[in-house]
């Protein structure tokens, strides 16, 4: 998953090979270093100077980036572009972007903002005083620079670019300083104010997101601290805090945006929705300016960032407006990106764009669909302490919203804590552009009043899913005497196919913003009793250009994934817990588990073991043993087919509590990468809803040892670390049972060694680890006891050192090479279970047969010994257990 609030270009490659370093000049220039560039089949070199330059109150840390022998020299002048970095990020992360541009023809100059990467300064959001200071004097420099165009003396030709905290450096820059020539701001912010508190309602999952990526309150400008601290501890924004972050944003000049502006913004974006776009765009068009809007497919919660689309059309802006090519295409002045199914060969979605040839805003053709709902008037509660909370948006699950046109998402309604209002089925799909509007008549046992407003796509099947996961938050006041109020609902572009229903849900929570603590009863009414939904019939779709097969099959197995952990949340008659297996933290008994509605092939087949306190198990067999398939069934992803497991003598089903006790890294972590691991560790701990003093987040992170390393964004780590950072995760609260599957995947040998000793560190206290893994020299070192499985069977369980150093299996060496002659020779001997080729000879496991009558066989049939005697490996005990199946 992309960083959220670094959802930042990373460059395009337009078909070439990645760049090869050609040259590295450190050759010190006014304080710069200059490096040479170029992709292996371009010719043309890219140069890149970086230097410290001194701003008052900060040393800002910049490159900058020229295409052509000798920096420039002799090639002639050309428009500057400068590119800003997302939040949390640095210039670093623009670098690729930046030499693409330079390639392109343009003088390329790139910064770390205040606070950030190596630049000085705390940071103030885009200060006009401050941040936006910096890109003036930048564009100073970059009128003396012999590289770069000029339209007059000191006013380079310049156009300037980002994402999010970039994107909105870009737009300020163009209404603070006139020399700016054109513009392309990405996924980013009009009103920060309107951003963060929409509706009088605190973003507080965001405004916390936006706190620790920054580095902690202590990293901004103290009156920006004091402003967090003040409305995060109340939960309700006031007036300062609206007009501080007002002063900040570039909605304060929107009257001075003058310049040809792109506007590229995402649809999978809880923390800056289009409808920033939509203010934007409306501003700047009163200007007069020529604006383009491109709704990407991804956001600041995750999905496709379309990159390369992206950077395309801003390349071909600026070669428009900033080198006046009239041959440039820079595209349709409307862009939507839709799903048009999902690519079977990674899962993705595939996207096909809707195009027009005017911005045709979020109301365009409103459409009036009636609603209805179990009652005129319904009733709902408010919860104490608004918990628990109703999930929409999450950042990082853009993955998920990115399906919704296609039927998977991810939400969660709290009974009791919502009002729903449906339409009949549809006749006809009706494709939505723009934000949906609906009055309702709201009253309140309290006088503050929060609602969210959300409208669903259900099926006729039952299923429903969220558009884009977004949700609209209104705080009324006054709300004891009764108010209507018109409610906007978020802007998206979805499809509501024929046969399905719009679902609007009226809920008292949402995981996101902060609601009234106060427990409250609301009641709602349709006011007009319908919702009127936006369409624009004149938006052209593009062909999705695969067939409905192609999609259908991954899509139905995507379904089918949901419906099973959806069905995780339905509790089922348990067994009653078994004390005398209290302190056992697991016994498995007799399990089974079939492949499909087979009816003769299992995954696992009357499997038994039984684990204890302070054991590391290694749970081990060839692939296709039943390992993983058994590992789901403990964790109540998947239902056995017969037989049982107990943890701490409770029977696990899905959802048991006593799973509460059970952590486990399987397949990898999904972190955000611009967060530190400390962060990414908080909030995952917060998105649980237990209380933050069970975590035990200092013990986990003892055990796992990343030290200093946590503090430092996720992005910046090793494989390594980011395994150690996922066992840390599976850590939190210290549970009594740790499964880890495959944690040594992709480590190098120190890397693997640092996690065998996190294993034994855990299981140090008395708690338990089980371990699966391929790399049996590591189990042989970590684990005290083995299971070994083959075809879904036990094999042999013990300590590992019974099982290396078991009397009936031999290793028998001999001169030369032993054929497959002599191997099925000694297999069929009386009294040998199994015969396997083994480095030096072969490991020959007795069934019966004593090593003295072995050797009498082994003569007989002239074999060449060198020697006979126990084997001491792991590896060929466990080659000698499962025989064929290695």
């Amino acid at each position: 998953m992309e960083n959220p609030l670094r959802r930042l270009p990373r460059g395009r490659l337009r078909g070439r090979r990645p760049a090869a370093v050609v040259a590295v000049l450190a050759v010190l220039l006014g304080g710069g270093v200059w490096a040479s560039v170029a992709a292996a089949d371009d010719p043309v070199p890219v140069h890149r100077s970086d230097r410290m330059m001194e701003m008052p109150g900060a040393r800002i840390d910049t490159s900058y980036f020229v295409a052509g022998a000798g920096g420039g020299d002799g090639t002639g002048r050309r428009p500057a572009v400068l590119i800003g970095h997302g939040f949390g990020g640095s210039k670093d992360d623009v670098r690729a972007q930046a030499e693409e541009l330079a390639r392109d023809g343009y003088a390329v100059l790139t910064w770390s903002a205040r606070g950030f990467g190596k630049s000085g300064g705390r940071i103030g959001l885009n200060d006009p005083d401050a941040e936006v200071k910096d890109v003036t004097r930048l564009v100073d420099w970059l009128a003396r620079q012999k590289d770069v165009l000029l339209d007059k003396d000191g006013d380079p030709r310049v156009g300037v670019t980002g994402g999010s905290y970039g994107g909105a450096i870009s737009l300020l820059a163009a209404g603070y300083d006139p020399r700016v020539d054109a513009i392309a701001p990405r996924i980013t912010y009009w009103n920060l104010a309107q951003s963060l508190f929409p509706d009088g309602v605190f973003k507080k999952l965001w405004a916390g997101i936006f706190i620790t990526t920054g580095g902690g309150c202590q990293r901004f400008e103290p009156k920006l601290c004091e402003l967090y601290e003040r409305v995060a501890v109340s939960g309700k924004p006031d007036d300062a805090a609206r007009t501080v972050l007002e002063a900040l944003s570039p909605s304060a000049v929107a009257d001075r945006i003058k310049v040809p502006t792109l506007i590229l913004q995402g649809q999978s974006d809880s923390l800056f929705p289009l409808g920033q776009a939509d203010q934007m765009a409306r501003a700047i068009e009163r200007n007069g300016a020529p604006v383009a809007v491109d709704w990407l497919s991804g956001g600041h919660d995750g999905g496709d960032p379309e990159t390369d689309r992206a950077d395309e059309r801003v390349s071909a802006w600026f070669d428009r407006h900033l080198k006046k090519d009239t041959s440039a295409d820079t595209g349709p002045a409307f862009r939507v990106s839709r799903t048009g199914g999902v690519d079977s060969t990674n899962g993705s979605a595939n996207l096909r764009g809707a195009t027009a040839d005017r911005y045709p805003g979020l109301r365009g053709d409103v459409r009036n669909i009636p609603l209805t709902g179990r009652a005129p008037e319904q009733t709902f509660a408010n919860p104490a302490g608004a918990n628990p909370p109703a999930i929409s948006s999450v950042p990082g699950a853009g993955a998920l919203s990115q399906l919704s046109g296609l039927g998977v998402g991810l939400s969660l309604d709290f009974p009791g804590q919502y009002a729903r209002y449906d339409s009949a089925p549809l006749d006809t799909g009706v494709q939505v552009t723009g934000t949906p509007t609906v009055k309702v008549r709201v009253k309140s046992t309290s006088d503050d009043m929060v609602l969210f407003a959300k409208v669903y796509d259900a099926s006729a099947n039952g299923q429903q899913v969220l558009p884009h996961q977004l949700v609209t938050p209104v705080r009324v006041t006054g709300a004891k005497a009764g108010r209507t109020v018109e409610l906007t609902l978020p802007a998206i572009d979805h499809t509501f196919q024929a046969g399905h229903r719009m679902r609007l849900l009226l809920t008292a929570t949402d995981l996101g913003y902060a609601s009234p603590a106060e427990p409250a009863t609301y009641t709602v009414s349709l006011d007009g009793g319908g919702l009127s939904v936006p369409t624009d019939p004149k938006l052209a779709t593009a062909s999705a250009g695969i067939a409905w097969w192609v999609w259908g099959l991954p899509l139905a197995s995507a379904l089918v994934a949901a419906l099973l952990l959806l069905s995780a949340r339905r509790r089922t008659t348990a067994p009653a817990p078994d004390p005398a297996l209290a302190d056992v933290p697991l016994q498995i008994t007799a399990l089974s588990k079939r492949y499909g509605t087979s009816g003769d092939r299992y995954a696992v087949r009357d499997l038994s073991f039984r684990v204890e306190k302070g054991q590391v198990l290694g749970l081990l067999g060839p692939n296709g043993a039943g390992k993983t398939t058994t590992l789901r069934m403990l964790m109540g992803l998947i239902t056995p087919d017969g037989g049982e497991i107990r943890v701490f003598g409770h029977a696990i089903r899905p959802g048991a509590p006593v799973l509460s006790r059970v952590g486990a890294f399987v397949e990898g972590a999904g972190f955000l990468p611009h967060l530190s691991g400390r962060a990414n560790l908080d909030l995952y701990w917060q998105a649980t809803g237990r209380p933050t003093a069970d975590a035990h987040i200092e013990e986990a992170l003892e055990i796992a040892g990343l030290g200093d390393a946590l503090q430092r964004a996720v992005r910046t780590y090793s494989q390594g670390m980011r395994q150690r950072l996922a066992i840390a995760q599976a850590m939190l609260g210290m549970p009594d049972l740790l499964i880890l599957d495959e944690p040594t995947n992709g480590l190098d040998p120190p890397q693997i060694r640092e996690m065998r000793d996190v294993m034994i560190r855990y299981a140090a206290g008395g708690r338990t680890v089980i371990v699966s893994s391929h790399l049996l020299s590591e189990v042989e070192q970590s684990c005290t006891d083995l299971v070994v499985m083959d075809h879904g069977k036990l094999v042999q369980a013990g300590p590992v050192a019974e099982i290396i150093g078991s009397g009936d299996t031999l290793l028998v060496t001999v001169d030369g090479e032993v054929t497959e002659a002599v191997i099925e020779k000694v297999t069929a001997l009386p009294g040998i279970e199994t015969a396997v080729r083994a480095e030096g000879g072969l490991l020959v496991r007795l069934d019966g047969a004593s090593a003295q009558q072995l050797i009498a066989e082994l003569v007989r049939m002239d074999v060449p010994l060198t020697g006979v005697g126990p084997h001491r490996r792991l590896e060929d005990a466990f080659l000698t257990l499962i025989g064929g199946s290695a």
